[in-house]
């Protein structure tokens, strides 16, 4: 469903992106992890087009989004849904506007319609309660949430997510990588995270891409990815207390 072929990149005169390919699956949960740097954010923004490549193409589906233009590119953009860092809530709007707001900017639905909806999507993610609670009474857990419940009600077959458990304590960050993997389960949808943990990464991915300088130095399961003898892999992985001993190797199944 995603592809990229040899996509190069450079900003600021820095090589971001040097040559890299991979391919997602439909009903993937593909992780994409490294270092600060390494390419992983602008390799989401490729996807939707937020960024073009030097060189290079990417395919979502049969449609090859760095070349699209006008309505095609739009049409394509319908088909994410994406998560980002901070949430990104307008904090003048409850959290029932703000999920609501993809389908007031792009559809004619009534507002009833509407918010009846953005209540089914939050309920999704166990805030059905919230609905007219504003950001700043929520917790960074719940504003996730919130974010996500925004990013599913469009229906979207790809679901972006920038850094889901950033700045979460790890009970927190677990319940969203369980409530992650449960949307993909219960929607279809293809999910692709891009995050510096690990221990989300090994629990619920069906494939790890790591970037390094620009390139994928490791591709594979969850199991395959912990047994790399790639140095920077194994860096990567001791630097958050991983080994290869444990649970991790029965993770990442379809």
């Amino acid at each position: 469903m995603i592809r990229f072929e040899k996509v190069h990149k450079k900003l600021g005169g820095r090589t971001v992106l040097d040559g890299v390919d991979f391919e997602i699956a439909p009903g993937e949960t593909f992780f994409i992890v490294g270092t600060s740097g390494a390419g992983k954010s602008v390799s989401l923004k490729h996807m939707v087009r937020l960024l073009t490549p030097d060189s290079g193409r990417v395919w979502i589906g049969d449609d090859c989004v760095s070349e699209a233009r006008g309505r095609l590119l739009e049409k394509i953009r319908t088909r994410f849904g994406v998560l980002f860092q901070g949430a990104a809530l307008l904090n003048w709007m409850c959290a029932g506007d703000n999920v609501g707001l993809p389908l007031l900017e792009r559809t004619n639905r009534p507002e009833e319609e509407i918010e009846a909806l953005a209540r089914e999507k939050l309920a999704l993610v166990g805030l059905e309660a919230a609905y007219d609670k504003m950001p700043g009474e929520l917790s960074g857990g719940m504003r996730k949430r919130v974010g996500l419940a925004r990013a599913i009600i469009t229906s979207p077959e790809i679901i972006l997510y920038d850094e889901p458990t950033s700045g979460l304590d790890p009970v927190t960050s677990r319940a969203i990588d369980q409530l992650i993997d449960s949307l993909r389960r219960g929607l279809g949808v293809t999910s692709v995270v891009v995050t510096h943990d690990m221990h989300s990464a090994l629990s619920i991915a069906t494939r790890i891409a790591m970037l390094d300088a620009g390139r994928i130095v490791e591709l594979g399961t969850p199991a395959e990815f912990i047994k790399s003898s790639n140095e920077k892999v194994q860096q990567f992985l001791e630097a958050q207390y991983i080994t290869k001993r444990g649970a991790w190797e029965k993770a990442g199944t379809l």
